[in-house]
């Protein structure tokens, strides 16, 4: 039987149509995941690694994580992870990671436990007295004084772990706190 090129684009029109029609998904969605992920709780990430922000499919069980994924949807990725994406899991679900301060005094042998509190009031004190101890306020510039308001004992680093709105405070906290040294992860 000879099939003319029109007939040929038509059948294959007609049979897009209908497979378009009939509404069910050609693949696994966020929202509807396969069969050996059914009953999880799903959610949407980006992996951490490097500044290209491939997404990921984060698969949850009673708070735990139990499966990580590329997420197929994703614009940049399609659902491909490199070694380091892939590796993700073992992060999240590694018996040797810290979930608890610990901390060494100077000139000791031994870490002790503290609290999260604890922590956060020391490294906000240290970081006031650094602040305190490196601005400056004023510079001489070619034999006039300018205000510059600078802390030059500080820097901070962004990640590609951040969002747009955790770069954004991120970026006024450190203004805010005089640093001038201020990087991303991505131009390093």
């Amino acid at each position: 039987m000879s099939v003319s090129r029109r007939n040929f684009l038509k059948g294959g029109g007609l049979a897009a149509g209908s497979i378009a029609l009939t509404g069910k998904p050609s693949q696994a969605s966020v929202d509807k995941p396969a069969l050996r992920t059914k009953g999880l709780q799903t959610s949407t990430t980006v992996c951490p690694y490097c500044a290209v922000g491939c997404g990921m499919i984060v698969h949850r069980k009673d708070g735990k994580i139990v499966n990580i994924e590329g997420d197929p949807e994703h614009p940049i990725n399609q659902g491909s992870l490199c070694s380091k994406g892939s590796a993700l899991f073992q992060v999240a679900n590694n018996e040797r990671r810290l979930t608890k301060v610990q901390y060494r005094a100077p000139k000791s042998d031994k870490w002790e436990e503290k609290s999260w509190d604890w922590a956060m009031e020391r490294i906000a004190k240290r970081m006031k007295d650094t602040r305190d101890r490196n601005f400056v306020k004023q510079e001489k510039i070619n034999g006039e004084m300018y205000t510059v308001n600078r802390n030059e004992g500080m820097a901070m680093i962004g990640a590609a772990a951040l969002d747009n709105e955790e770069c954004y405070l991120l970026g006024k906290f450190a203004r805010a706190m005089g640093v001038s040294y201020l990087e991303h992860q991505a131009r390093i």
